[in-house]
């Protein structure tokens, strides 16, 4: 297949079991991958990253082969069912029917909830590139998980952003675990119904917190001087662990920056954002607010 020496050692070495697999079971894998990989070189890339994906028992290929099938037949990407097959094999090596029924309350619970079909498959697959273990849920979980928050007042517009944006996470969610958490939420936040429905939609990740995560991270919050109304105001800031949130004080605080008085939005986001937000801040207190050496403009 043309994969290097070095590379064929890695694959020994993560998956020490792919010496068991004989010959004509790697020919059969070969051309089920080959089918969806676009070239030999990505597929050399996939099997040294996922090497228990492509080494599977020949007992499986069937399954994987109607698996397959089924996908393109809803004319998704290639690469989003190799990606798939990849990352959750699982979900490849059990019967197609089992998927079918996951993939069917899907696209029925978008459609339910004002999404245009026109729209509907590139809707699924964004949302099983960043979450591929989604067909490994159960069905009923996301039935069960859409009522609970239509039940606490969220319009079906609102229950298919949240859908999109938890990327599939909601099928992992349970009704009781959500109500101790939006209970806890509203009365830290000392919040209406209402408005506590408008903070989760700029934060849906509120829902998937346990309780004593959001306890450590609002408690860290309140510690530093941050007040209960900025936390509102930019909620996605519960998203950060206590421990990044005072690191990046830290950094602000040092150019001047007291998140006490100013907007949060520049603690959020991932590492690379927050970079991007502390490299403006700075250039911002050490530039010049003029050139002393440069002419200065006059007019006749």
């Amino acid at each position: 297949m043309g994969a290097s020496g070095p590379v064929i050692a890695n694959v020994l070495v993560d998956h020490p079991e792919a010496v068991l697999c004989n010959p004509e079971e790697m020919t059969a894998q070969r051309e089920l991958w080959v089918s969806v990989c676009p070239n030999k070189k990505e597929l050399i890339g996939i099997i040294e990253k996922f090497p228990a994906s492509f080494f599977t028992s020949a007992s499986h290929h069937n399954n994987q082969r109607n698996n397959i099938a089924y996908f393109q037949s809803l004319n998704l990407n290639k690469r989003i069912i190799t990606k798939l097959m990849a990352s959750a094999p699982q979900s490849f090596s059990r019967p197609v029917e089992q998927n079918q029924v996951m993939v069917d309350t899907l696209q029925r619970s978008y459609l339910e909830l004002g999404g245009e079909k026109l729209n509907m498959k590139i809707w699924l697959q964004k949302l099983l590139s960043q979450n591929p273990f989604v067909l490994l849920k159960s069905a009923e979980a996301l039935r069960q998980n859409l009522l609970f928050l239509r039940d606490r007042g969220f319009t079906t517009a609102e229950l298919l952003h949240l859908l999109s944006k938890l990327r599939g996470f909601v099928t992992e969610l349970h009704p009781d675990s959500m109500n101790q958490t939006l209970q806890y939420s509203q009365e830290m936040m000392a919040c209406s119904g209402d408005e506590l429905r408008e903070i989760v939609l700029k934060c849906p990740a509120l829902l998937y917190y346990p309780k004593h995560i959001l306890t450590e991270r609002f408690e860290g919050l309140l510690g530093a001087g941050i007040s209960v109304s900025q936390i509102i105001d930019t909620p996605t800031v519960l998203e950060l662990t206590t421990q990044i949130v005072n690191y990046r004080l830290q950094k602000l605080a040092a150019h001047g920056y007291d998140a006490r008085t100013g907007s949060l939005d520049v603690l959020n986001g991932t590492k690379k954002d927050f970079e991007q937000s502390y490299g403006k801040l700075r250039l911002r207190v050490e530039r010049p607010l003029f050139n002393p050496v440069a002419p200065l403009k006059t007019y006749d």
